[in-house]
């Protein structure tokens, strides 16, 4: 039983932030009813190889419902009315459009969380324009902090727009308007947008530089890779070792792993030296392999660590003995997280095929036959039970 074990939560397909969000709240054991398009859309996120594992979309089950046709409102407002959370990633006023916006949604049922997930937010001049998690974190200054001094920002992954500041946000902002709800208050909308939470996640970035400890030019400080000591090196085998050798007693322990505690190098803090401590770190680092490395370093407090793919990292024995990373219908994917002492969260099985699960779900919701038909006259589709596993 999960932290949030009997939290009915309504989920609209979407790709990215949406079902991230999702996934956390199941992961930590709400009850995720997803309403699925009747088929896969060819024009919603990166083309692939005709293969997509959407582990994102663990842990739920699928309804089908056709939301552009007339009747279909109706079967959704039914669900809403038995859901303590919505979540939707639509365009703004897309689902006042199809008569599903909070508005009629709280007619139904006044205690509804309804977390909308988007880029731009639900209002301002860029509402309601196209974009994606690189656009989102440019808006929000962070990603103009990301990458050589002497060149393009870097894309970090999806991770800082769609994931850090969507989806965590998201899920975040409906469990602290369900424990509002719990505490006696109504329902009300959550507006997570992407390019708001990239910048809370840079607020630390924000005090350092109203306190004048921060350049507003890549790599030339402490946690953009400007100094010698938070950087990452190549080893002799052509992989990487990253280094966060900050507080002084750490960075005494870094020089003496490195055999340069002797070697006359300019002081930590002296940023003229550092150029020549780069050069120092990066010569000493290509003398042996990355394995040597990490033989080398272990057990000292250096905050030197390898820089593993994501085939390797499941395999460092850190996530071993803590099982950070579990295998689901065959495929390895992280696990829950964060961890409760008294109420472990756990994957209720991977993504479900359209549909999967559905029926099971409406009657674990309380539809009563007479109510799913009628709902399946409205366009609701699901899977067998049987079928459905």
């Amino acid at each position: 039983m999960g932290v949030l074990n009997g939290i009915r939560v309504l989920e609209f397909e979407a790709i990215g932030p949406g079902p991230f969000g999702a996934m956390l709240l199941a992961d930590m054991g709400a009850d995720v009813l997803r309403i699925d398009r009747p088929a896969a859309p060819d024009d919603l996120g990166p083309k692939t190889n005709g293969k997509r594992i959407d582990i994102t979309g663990r842990g739920r089950r699928s309804v089908t419902l056709d939301l552009k046709q007339p009747s279909s409102a109706a079967a959704a407002l039914d669900l809403m009315a038995r859901a303590d959370v919505v979540i939707e990633g639509y365009r703004p006023g897309t689902m006042e459009r199809l008569g599903l916006g909070p508005d009629e949604a709280f007619a139904r049922n006044p205690k509804l969380v309804y977390g909308r997930m988007t880029g731009w937010g639900q209002t301002g001049p860029l509402a309601a324009r196209a974009g994606h998690d690189l656009n989102y974190i440019a808006l929000s200054g962070v990603l103009s902090g990301i990458g050589p001094a002497d060149g393009a920002p870097v894309v970090p992954l999806n991770l800082v727009g769609d994931y850090g500041g969507g989806g965590m946000l998201l899920a975040l902002g409906v469990v602290s308007a369900l424990l509002n709800v719990q505490r006696g208050g109504s329902g009300q909308v959550v507006d997570a947008a992407m390019t708001e939470g990239a910048a809370q996640l840079g607020a630390v970035i924000w005090g350092l530089l109203a306190s004048g400890n921060w350049r507003e030019q890549r790599a030339s400080n402490l946690l953009d890779g400007g100094t010698p000591w938070y950087d990452s090196y190549r080893t002799r085998d052509g992989h990487y070792m990253a280094v966060g050798a900050v507080e002084a007693r750490f960075y005494a322990q870094l020089l003496d792993k490195l055999g340069l505690a002797d070697a006359g190098l300019p002081k930590q803090h002296d940023r003229n030296g550092w150029p020549v401590l780069r050069e120092a770190f990066a010569a000493a680092f290509a003398a042996r392999t990355r394995d040597e490395w990490c033989a080398a370093f272990d057990g000292s407090d250096a905050c030197v660590a390898p820089v593993l793919g994501f085939s390797e990292a499941p395999d460092h024995p850190q996530h071993r003995a803590r099982g950070s990373f579990v295998e689901v219908a065959g495929v390895v994917q992280p696990a829950p997280a964060p961890r409760f002492s008294g109420t472990p969260s756990r994957i209720d099985g991977p993504a479900p095929q359209r549909g999967q699960g559905g029926l099971r779900a409406l009657r674990d919701w309380g539809f009563d036959d007479a109510a799913i038909e009628r709902m399946a006259a409205c366009g609701l589709g699901f899977q067998s039970e049987v079928s459905a596993g």
